[in-house]
C-alpha cells in the first residue's frame, strides 16, 4: 500500500522499512520493485534499476541496506544527470516559447518562471499569445504583474498570435528586456493545426532573434496519459526542455525520470506548490536527495 501511495517526497516512506532490515535479502528487490512501480519509474526502468543494484550489490559483496540505499541514490543521479539541465538564457533578448495543452498550468507556470527569473534581477516581458482564450490573456497578465514582469496584450480579440509574439520581441529588442516569456494556445477552435500555428509563430520570431529555449509544460500527476497527449508539441515544435508542474501531493516522483529517459529532452524546472514562488530549476541531485530521504 505504501508502494502504492509514494509520491516524489515520500518515496522513502515506501522503502523505509527495507533500508531498516539488517541484512539484504529476497525480500528486499521485492519491496524495491514494488516502490519503484508504485512511484511511476515504469516497468521497464524499474527493471533497469534493480539488474543494476544488483549488480553492483554482487560486486561489491555487501549485504548492507545502508550500502543499497546510497546505491540507488547514485544510480538515479547518474541517470538524471545525463542530459544538461542547464537553461540556456544568455541571448539578448532570451526568447522562450512556453508550450503544452491546456490544463497542465501552463499560464500560471509562466507567471511562475517569470517570478523565478525577477529573483534574480532579470528583466522580464510576457507575450499574450494564446489570442484564441480571452480567459488565458486575463490570467497571464494577472500572473505577469504579480511577477513584475510586462506584459504584451493583444491588441484586439482573436488577434493573429505570431503578430503578438512580434510585437512582444520587438518591444524587448527597444528596451533592453532581457527575457521574453511567450504564451502560445494549447488547443485552437479554428481550421488552423496548432503545429502550423506554433511554427508560424517561430518563423516570425526568428526573422527578429535566435529562440533560446522551447519549454514544454507537462502535469506530472497525470504520467504517461499527460506524455501522450504532448506528444505532438515533442514531434514538431522543437521542444528544448521540459516543465513538470504539480510535483507534490499525488504525483509520482518515478515519472521524473521516466519522461526525461523517454523523451530524450532534459527537466528544466519544476514546480512543486501553487504559490507564485514555487517552481525551481532542476537539480539531480537535489530532487534525489529528497526523493530518497
Amino acid at each position: 500500500m505504501l508502494a502504492r501511495m509514494a509520491s516524489p517526497w515520500s518515496l522513502s516512506g515506501a522503502l523505509r522499512g527495507m533500508f531498516a532490515k539488517k541484512t539484504i535479502d529476497e525480500t528486499t528487490w521485492d519491496d524495491l520493485e514494488a516502490a519503484l512501480i508504485g512511484a511511476d519509474f515504469g516497468p521497464d526502468v524499474t527493471e533497469q534499476i534493480i539488474d543494476d543494484l544488483q549488480a553492483k550489490v554482487q560486486r561489491y559483496s555487501t549485504t548492507d541496506p545502508a550500502d543499497l540505499k546510497r546505491m540507488l541514490r547514485e544510480t538515479l543521479e547518474e541517470r538524471l544527470s545525463t542530459l544538461d539541465s542547464t537553461l540556456k538564457l544568455s541571448a539578448r533578448p532570451a526568447v522562450v516559447l512556453m508550450v503544452g495543452v491546456n490544463g497542465v498550468g501552463k499560464t500560471t507556470t509562466i507567471g511562475k518562471f517569470a517570478k523565478f527569473l525577477r529573483n534574480y534581477d532579470r528583466s522580464v516581458v510576457v507575450g499574450a499569445a494564446d489570442t484564441f482564450r480571452a480567459a488565458a490573456v486575463e490570467q497571464v497578465a494577472t500572473w505577469a504583474d504579480r511577477a513584475g514582469a510586462r506584459i504584451v496584450r493583444p491588441q484586439q480579440q482573436g488577434q493573429d498570435p505570431a503578430s503578438v509574439a512580434f510585437q512582444t520581441v520587438e518591444l524587448a529588442m527597444r528596451e533592453g528586456i532581457e527575457i521574453v516569456l511567450i504564451d502560445t494556445a494549447g488547443r485552437l477552435q479554428t481550421k488552423s493545426g496548432l503545429m502550423d500555428e506554433l511554427g508560424k509563430i517561430k518563423r516570425v520570431v526568428e526573422k527578429q532573434t535566435e529562440i533560446a529555449e522551447v519549454l514544454l509544460v507537462l502535469d506530472a500527476t497525470t504520467g504517461q496519459n499527460g506524455l501522450a497527449q504532448a506528444q505532438a508539441f515533442i514531434e514538431h515544435a522543437g521542444v528544448t526542455g521540459l516543465v513538470l508542474t504539480k510535483l507534490d501531493g499525488s504525483a509520482r516522483g518515478g515519472f521524473v525520470l521516466a519522461v526525461q529517459e523517454q523523451t530524450g529532452i532534459p527537466i528544466k524546472l519544476v514546480g512543486q506548490g501553487e504559490g507564485i514562488g514555487d517552481l525551481t530549476g532542476f537539480t539531480p541531485h537535489v530532487f534525489v536527495q529528497n526523493l530518497i530521504a
